[in-house]
C-alpha cells in the first residue's frame, strides 16, 4: 500500500503552502517597562503594560507573534457551538479550507457532506486536510477517516482537494511490524487541531468527531486574523509536504498511501535520519522568532491592537537540534511566576489527560501565586474509561499521577495555595454522560479578577507531548478588558462540573491504583512510547 509515487498532483494545490514563505527580522521590542523590584510592597499595584513586560521581553525572543485587536479572539463554550461555528466557517469558506486534526470520526458524514455541498457551490474552493496516518487507518481495511474521506479526491480531483496522512519517523522496521495497531500511537501523532477558513481559524484541541462535538469538553478559540491564519497555514502545508498522499482506490481498504517525489523529505519509512533532517531545514525557520510573515494583513491600526498572539509549536520528532517554541515559551511563563513580585497573581492549569512533564509540575509548584488551580478529568470523565485493551487502564495511570502531584505539592507546603479539581458531569451509566479534554493555562496578574494571558491549542504539556507528537499553540497575551473577561468566564465555566480532591481523597480504597496499571506504566517507558 506504502507505494512510492511520482504523482505532482498535489503540487498546484499546495503551491507556497507546502514550502512555507517567511522572511526573518529582528525580534518586536515590546514598549512594556519593568515594575521595580520592591513595587509590591511599597508602591500601588504596577501597570498591567509593566507587569507583563517580564513575561513578554523573553517571549519575543522564543516565537514568533502577532499583534491584533482582543476583539479578533472568539471564545466558544460548548461541543455543539464549536460543531455549529464549524460548519458555518466551512459553508461560508470562498477560497480555501485547511483542517489538521488527529483524525475525522468514520462515521462523520454530516460534516463531509457540508464539506461536499461547499466545494460544489464555490467552483474556486480549495480544501487541504492534514490527518495522523496511525489514528487516521487504524480500522482499515474496514471504513476509516482514509476511506471516509477518499470519495472527496474521487469526485473534485487532486487540483482542489488534497488529504494527507502524516506518519512518525520513530516507528520503522521492527518497532512497526510487531507493535500492535492502536499501541503503536504510543511512538508518536500528528496532533495539531488547525480548523482554517479563508481569514479565519480555530484554534482547539478537540478533534473531528461525534463525541468532541456533543458531550466531549474542551477548548475552542476562533481568532479572526488573516496574519495569525497565514501563519496557521503555512505551518499545516509544511507538515503536509512531509506525508503521505491518499489517493482513492479499488482496494478493499478504499484508499492507498503515496509518498510523492514532490514532497520535501524522503519517506520516514524509507529513510528516517534523513527524513528528519530534511525536515528540520524545513520547519527550524517557519517557527523562530526571527521568522515574521511576508505580508501584514491585519489592517487593525496601531494604536488598537492591544493583544499579541505568540504562535508556538513542539515539533520534537522532527527537529535536530530541537527548536521547538512551546515547552520553553511555557517554562518562561512559569518561572517568571515564581518571583515574588507575582505572589498576588493567580493561575488555572487544566488537562484532560493529567500528566504534566516533570519539569512543568515542578515550576507550578515553584510559582509565588497565592492561587493556584489544577482542573483534571476524573476516572470516568476520562475518554479512555472502560475502553478495551491496555488504553483501558490509562484512567488509573492518570489518577495515580495526580495523587503523585498532590504529594509534592504537600511535600513543598503549598497546599494553601495549589488546589487540585476533578471535572464530571453526568453519571457513569449515564448515556449523556460528557468526557472532558480541555487543556490550557490561564495567568491572571496581581490584583486582577481575569487572565491577561492564556495558552490554547492541541498540546497535553506531557512527556509524550514534547517529545513525540506534532503541536501547535497560540499563547496569547492581552490588555484589552473585554478579552479578558471572556477568558475569566471560559476559566470559570470550566470548574462548574469540577469538586476539590484532596491527598485523603486519593486514598480512599475505590481510588487506589492496582499492579496492572503500574506495570503498563513501565511497559510503555520501557519500550520507548509514553503516555
Amino acid at each position: 500500500m506504502l507505494t512510492r509515487s511520482a504523482s505532482r498532483c498535489c503540487s498546484r494545490l499546495r503551491s507556497s503552502a507546502s514550502r512555507p514563505c517567511f522572511r526573518f527580522s529582528k525580534p518586536q521590542c515590546r514598549r512594556f517597562s519593568m515594575p521595580a523590584s520592591g513595587a509590591a510592597h511599597s508602591s500601588p499595584p504596577a501597570s498591567s503594560a509593566a507587569m507583563l513586560a517580564p513575561f513578554v521581553g523573553e517571549l519575543d525572543k522564543i516565537a514568533p507573534s502577532f499583534k491584533i485587536n482582543g476583539s479578533q479572539i472568539r471564545v466558544l463554550q460548548t461541543p455543539s457551538e464549536f460543531y455549529e461555528t464549524l460548519k458555518n466557517k466551512i459553508r461560508k469558506a470562498e477560497r480555501r479550507i485547511f483542517l489538521s486534526t488527529l483524525y475525522i470520526g468514520k462515521s462523520e458524514k454530516e460534516l463531509i457532506a457540508t464539506l461536499q455541498q461547499a466545494l460544489r457551490d464555490k467552483p474556486q474552493l480549495r480544501l487541504s486536510i492534514l490527518t495522523d496516518g496511525l489514528r487516521g487507518t487504524r480500522e482499515a481495511p474496514e471504513p476509516s477517516c482514509a476511506s471516509l474521506l477518499a470519495p472527496l479526491i474521487a469526485e473534485f480531483g487532486t487540483d482542489r482537494v488534497e488529504i494527507r496522512l502524516y506518519h512518525t519517523p520513530n516507528l520503522t522496521g521492527l518497532r512497526k511490524k510487531y507493535i500492535p495497531k492502536r499501541i503503536n500511537e504510543g511512538w508518536g501523532l500528528q496532533h495539531m487541531k488547525l480548523y482554517g477558513f479563508d481569514d479565519e481559524i480555530i484554534l482547539s484541541g478537540a478533534n473531528l468527531s461525534n463525541d468532541y462535538f456533543t458531550n466531549r469538553q474542551d477548548r475552542y478559540h476562533l481568532f479572526s486574523s488573516k496574519d495569525v491564519t497565514e501563519y496557521f497555514s503555512n505551518l499545516h502545508g509544511a507538515i503536509s509536504s512531509l506525508s503521505f498522499l491518499v489517493e482513492p482506490s479499488d482496494s478493499p481498504a478504499g484508499f492507498k498511501m503515496t509518498w510523492p517525489e514532490t514532497n520535501s523529505a524522503p519517506s520516514p519509512l524509507a529513510n528516517p535520519k534523513q527524513f528528519v533532517a530534511e525536515a528540520s531545514g524545513l520547519l527550524a525557520g517557519l517557527i523562530s522568532a526571527k521568522t515574521t510573515a511576508l505580508t501584514a494583513n491585519d489592517q487593525t491600526p496601531a494604536d488598537k491592537r492591544d493583544t499579541s498572539v505568540y504562535v508556538l509549536s513542539q515539533f520534537s520528532q522532527l527537529l535536530s537540534p530541537d527548536t521547538s517554541t512551546e515547552l520553553p515559551a511555557v517554562s518562561h511563563i512559569l518561572h517568571t511566576l515564581s518571583s515574588p513580585l507575582y505572589a498576588k497573581s493567580s493561575w488555572t492549569f487544566t488537562a484532560g489527560y493529567f500528566n504534566p512533564a516533570p519539569s512543568l509540575s515542578q515550576l507550578l509548584i515553584n510559582t509565588a501565586s497565592e492561587k493556584g488551580t489544577v482542573i483534571t478529568a476524573s476516572p470516568d470523565a476520562n475518554g479512555f474509561y472502560k475502553s478495551p485493551g491496555v488504553s483501558g487502564l490509562l484512567p488509573g495511570a492518570y489518577t495515580l499521577l495526580a495523587r503523585r502531584f498532590l504529594r509534592s505539592v504537600h511535600q513543598h507546603k503549598r497546599d494553601s495555595a495549589i488546589t487540585l479539581r476533578e471535572w464530571k458531569r453526568g453519571a457513569v451509566d449515564d448515556p449523556d454522560r460528557w468526557t472532558y479534554h480541555a487543556k490550557g493555562l490561564w495567568v491572571a496578574l496581581p490584583h486582577s479578577q481575569n487572565p491577561s494571558i492564556t495558552l490554547v491549542g492541541s498540546s497535553n504539556y506531557t512527556k509524550r507531548s514534547y517529545s513525540l507528537d506534532l503541536e501547535a499553540n497560540a499563547l496569547i497575551v492581552t490588555e484589552n478588558e473585554e478579552l479578558k473577561k471572556r477568558l475569566g468566564d471560559e476559566q470559570r465555566w470550566l470548574q462548574e462540573h469540577s469538586v476539590n480532591m484532596t491527598r485523603d481523597d486519593f486514598a480512599k480504597t475505590e481510588r487506589r491504583v492496582g499492579l496492572r496499571v503500574r506495570l503498563a506504566m513501565l511497559m510503555v517507558k520501557l519500550l520507548g512510547g509514553a503516555l
